[in-house]
């Protein structure tokens, strides 16, 4: 099992256009992948799920990746979530 966790840098939280685009690539892989924090976790690959999180600017937010395909698929979502303004968080 893989997990990251990244804090929130958008000052719109996970909105609407960066939650679908993570949705549409986390649905590509067949391992579970869970996104929250440690009050809730839902399947990031549910766009419904994924925005009933209301994740804010400076929340951390916790992914893990279970399954037969979750380095590659833990290695794509770390790519893209640097690249959509979330950076690393100390846990």
């Amino acid at each position: 099992m893989k997990e990251y966790t990244y804090l929130i840098k958008d000052e719109l939280g996970l909105h609407a256009r960066p939650a679908g685009l993570l949705v549409k690539m986390a649905a590509k892989y067949k391992c579970d992948i869970q996104l929250g924090t440690p009050a809730k976790m839902v399947n990031a690959k549910r766009i419904i799920g994924v925005m009933a999180l209301t994740l804010k600017q400076g929340q951390k937010m916790t992914m893990t990746f279970s399954g037969e395909d979750e380095e590659e698929a833990a290695a794509a979502v770390e790519a893209f979530l640097k690249e959509n303004a979330f950076e690393p968080a100390a846990r």
